[in-house]
């Protein structure tokens, strides 16, 4: 029996998850560790990178969390010709009034789909930088204070390279998590195809999807999510394991200060999506990766001999002593 049984009264949120998840698994098979991803960025009021090869119903999950949530939605399509105000927006000059009014653009949404963002040049990509971080944008000198809440859901393909840009560090620091898309097994695959079989119209199944959560409500729960516990000792087990990366040989760069507060975040958002009120060390380890992986850079030697970010992370969980 844990010292510490829920204090905080978790039915609400566990209700709002189990609808999320059901409204998502009428069209998504299999998936859940990336759906409960998801979830758990949500919660944390962070954004996610969602990386796999095309097919794999990257854009499809995203779109189909988005109208789980009865908020604003917009979608930008990056391509290399696309500049900042496509993104931000920009002055128009009214002749009624004889003054510029700035017109804002798709990223104003409490949630945004950005598809194959590895696209854009680097310009557009820094557009991003402060609607990100500080949720505003600035135009002409004036601060204009992004909607509450907003997430930025963006995926990237990781095996075709012509035609994209790698994108920046600073940039890729801002995303909570980087959540790695599989092909699904041979039994999720056999009912993805007996789903499309027996589907006349996806679209008309993607629109049938029925928003689970307000805007109000999701504001109420991640509330909620940051009183979750965590004792001292964990805080010390974080900050062990982000520290490990900047002194690991095979990382060329290791994690910030701001991947600690992610972790932290996203283990207490993990912990309720567990029914817990309360972090344990395995909701750490299991966030370890994604929100490590893109932070990370590796040695060109460790490249050189086909090491992967997942598994220099692995030995730094694996090396490092658990609490208990």
């Amino acid at each position: 029996m844990s010292p510490y049984e829920n204090r905080l009264d978790l039915t609400e949120l566990k209700t709002a998850v189990d609808a999320i998840r059901a409204e998502i698994g009428k069209i998504i098979i299999g998936q859940h560790p990336t759906i409960d991803l998801l979830l758990t960025a949500l919660l944390s009021d962070g954004h996610v990178l969602i990386e796999g090869v095309p097919g794999v119903a990257k854009t499809l999950m995203a779109k189909l969390l988005a109208k789980t949530i009865s908020v604003d939605f917009s979608r930008i399509q990056f391509t290399p010709d696309l500049m900042p105000s496509d993104v931000l927006g920009t002055s128009i000059f009214n002749p009624k009034t004889t003054e510029f009014e700035y017109r804002r653009g798709p990223i104003f949404a409490n949630i945004v789909l950005i598809d194959e963002i590895n696209r854009a040049p680097a310009k557009t990509q820094a557009a991003l930088f402060e609607v990100m971080e500080e949720r505003q944008a600035t135009n002409d000198g004036i601060t204009y204070p992004l909607a509450d809440p907003f997430l930025v859901l963006a995926t990237q393909n990781p095996v075709e390279q012509e035609g994209t840009y790698r994108l920046p560090e600073a940039q890729l620091d801002r995303f909570l998590f980087k959540v790695v898309v599989g092909y699904p097994t041979i039994l999720e695959e056999v009912n993805i195809l007996k789903g499309h079989h027996e589907r006349r119209n996806l679209t008309d199944a993607v629109e049938a999807v029925q928003p689970a959560l307000t805007a109000d409500q999701l504001r109420a729960l991640r509330a909620q999510v940051h009183q979750v516990h965590i004792e001292d000792k964990l805080l010390e087990y974080i900050a062990q394991l982000v520290q490990n990366t900047r002194s690991n040989k095979s990382l060329f760069l290791g994690a910030s200060p701001r991947a600690s507060v992610a972790l932290l975040n996203s283990s207490k958002a993990l912990a309720t999506l567990r029914g817990r009120d309360f972090v344990t060390p395995e909701d750490v380890q299991e966030l370890a990766a994604p929100v490590l992986r893109h932070r990370v850079l590796l040695t060109p030697e460790r490249e050189m001999e086909g090491g992967t970010a997942d598994e220099v992370i692995g030995q730094v969980v694996h090396k490092i002593d658990v609490p208990r």
